[in-house]
């Protein structure tokens, strides 16, 4: 989670700073002004460091916290698809698997300690 929220830190920077390396679309029904998508991915990436961080903790609100803003972030990227393409379906592959490890822990865990 830490290293997926620290792309999405540098993928909002590189929006905010109005760097060329984005396509800008005409015709697209979530359309933002790239700053605006470049605070979004910030904000959620902060939010998704700090979670993967209290999952260190092993804390289990932690883990439903890490899933609602992997999810948030994966649908984020998604979104963002036609800015940046190959980066944002990384991005969302890096957030689903984010969310599968997080519910297959959860899920070993309930199943641990339910054994004598």
């Amino acid at each position: 989670m830490i290293f997926g929220g620290a792309m999405a830190i540098l993928e909002g920077i590189a929006a905010i700073a109005r760097d060329d390396l984005f396509v800008a679309t005409r015709h697209y029904v979530f359309q933002f002004s790239l700053a605006g998508w470049g605070w979004v991915h910030l904000i959620l990436g902060i939010v998704i460091v700090l979670a993967g961080c209290a999952v260190l903790t092993g804390a289990l609100w932690a883990r439903y916290f890490g899933v609602l803003v992997a999810g948030l972030g994966a649908i984020a990227n998604f979104l963002w698809v036609p800015y940046y393409p190959l980066w944002a379906m990384a991005l969302v592959a890096v957030n689903i698997f984010i969310v599968w490890a997080l519910c297959t822990g959860m899920h070993r865990e309930a199943g641990q300690s339910s054994t004598p």
